[in-house]
């Protein structure tokens, strides 16, 4: 099924917006200096789990009308979120938060979750995982995982599940994947990522910003976070490093990356890794957009836009579309 059979959606633009240039100046000057001082001791983190969670409530609101349902069973921590209109059916979205592994949480993105529900017409199921530096590797993965074998559980054919996710979430994501050849688990329909996070050392990102500074933080400052989870362990070993084995069943995959980040370098390498193994990856990168800009439309417009091509690309795979067609 090709995008061209579902409602036509405008591709990626050639240039930024006013306002995604003004958020991504301002985000320079204020939260950059901000994000690169933050300590990783226990003030610190707490501190920038505050801030985060800020800049995405004033940046990406949940919509009036979305419908919450909180999620407890055994491992699996999480939280179904509805757009408002939106039913349970007998397909789903799995959603996997970013975090660098340290600092989001299901709540942090339930804005974001909720838009792309409202998008798809599709529930979505956004896993709570268990977060550095008081939970270490594989704890995250683990929860994943887990997660992923509740839906199977709870009746959805892996053929009816997409996922989505975000920076950290993205390596998550690709994890799974590979886990899931490796145990000979369904595959999900199509994964779509955003700003997706591959090298757990941030090295491709400080080779990527001695080109151009990204607005957000310094890829010196960013590696501390993901070595909260990495501790102890050699930055080589499996399910860290991820490698992904030629010819195993991988969906077809989406990747959306701003054109300002450092992970511009780890969203093409990560593409690079999926097509090498015989997989679909298709690659958007967004002029002058900021990491995970999807998730603040109050901030930029450009947001809107892409999450509604993400939608597509995911209602294609299922080949579904919301029976009133007036999801947008």
């Amino acid at each position: 099924m090709t995008r061209s059979t579902r409602t036509s959606v405008p591709g990626v633009p050639t240039s930024p917006s006013a306002r995604a240039t003004l958020a991504a100046a301002t985000t320079r000057l204020s939260l950059r200096p901000l994000n690169n001082a933050v300590p990783m001791n226990a003030p610190g983190v707490w501190f920038a789990r505050k801030l985060v969670a800020t800049f995405m409530a004033i940046g990406g609101p949940v919509p009036p009308g979305t419908i919450v349902n909180p999620v407890r069973s055994g491992q699996v921590r999480g939280e179904w979120v509805r757009a408002a209109g939106v039913s349970f059916g007998t397909r789903a979205i799995y959603y996997l938060h970013g975090s660098a592994y340290v600092i989001c949480s299901a709540r942090t993105h339930r804005g974001l979750a909720a838009q792309l529900s409202r998008k798809t017409g599709l529930p979505v199921f956004v896993v709570d995982y268990r977060l550095a530096p008081e939970h270490r590797f594989p704890a995250a993965a683990d929860d994943i995982e887990a997660g992923y074998r509740w839906l199977l559980d709870q009746g959805y054919p892996g053929h009816n599940v997409v996922i989505a996710g975000d920076s950290a979430g993205g390596h998550l994501a690709l994890d799974l994947l590979v886990e899931n050849a490796a145990r000979k688990l369904p595959q999900p329909a199509a994964v779509t990522l955003f700003s997706p996070l591959l090298d757990l050392t941030l090295g491709l990102a400080a080779e990527q910003e001695r080109r151009q500074r990204d607005p957000l933080i310094s890829a010196k400052a960013a590696s501390r976070m993901p070595l909260e989870y990495t501790r102890g362990l050699p930055a080589d070993a499996p399910r860290l490093r991820l490698t992904v084995p030629a010819g195993i069943d991988l969906p077809p995959m989406l990747v959306q990356v701003g054109g300002t980040e450092m992970l511009r370098a780890d969203a093409r390498a990560l593409c690079d890794l999926v097509r090498a193994a015989g997989g679909s990856c298709e690659l958007e990168v967004w002029p002058g957009q900021m990491h995970v800009f999807q998730a603040l439309p109050m901030l930029v417009p450009e947001a809107d836009h892409a999450l509604r091509r993400a939608a597509d690309f995911l209602c294609d795979a299922l080949d579904y579309r919301p029976a009133s067609e007036k999801v947008s």
